[in-house]
């Protein structure tokens, strides 16, 4: 019980666990007009994992996003939906809406769109 809380004290990534999860994330994000971005991994893939820590770390550094972590094979209804074919992929949402995908490890490349997409939704929203 101990461990559960820690995680919850110290991560801000969230984790899909149903599609039901995912809706209402999404629809409170959409409500309050919050960005989502969006890691769709597998335990199975090392690039996946590997990306956790980094996650974790643009999670922090945006407290006014909200970041998802899904993984496929628990949720292959969403990952089915949202087209991911590989991991990682990492999308971006807006109202819902995909308005960026990126797929593959690149921790640069992912941190440049998700600063450009947190400032072009904070310059939307004010």
């Amino acid at each position: 019980m101990e461990g559960q809380y820690d995680q919850q004290n110290k991560s801000r990534v969230v984790k899909v666990d149903s599609p039901e999860s995912w809706e209402t994330c999404l629809t409170q994000a959409a409500a309050q007009g919050c960005p989502v971005v969006v890691h769709f991994t597998a335990a199975w893939c090392m690039p996946s994992v590997a990306m956790n820590p980094f996650f974790e770390e643009l999670a922090s550094a945006n407290p006014d996003v909200l970041f998802l972590t899904v993984d496929v094979d628990d949720v292959k209804e969403v990952a089915t939906r949202m087209e991911v074919k590989a991991m990682p992929t990492f999308l971006l949402l807006k109202d819902k809406t995909p308005v960026d995908k990126l797929v593959g490890a690149n921790p640069e490349e992912i941190r440049k769109r998700i600063d450009g997409f947190v400032q072009s939704f904070c310059t939307s929203v004010a």
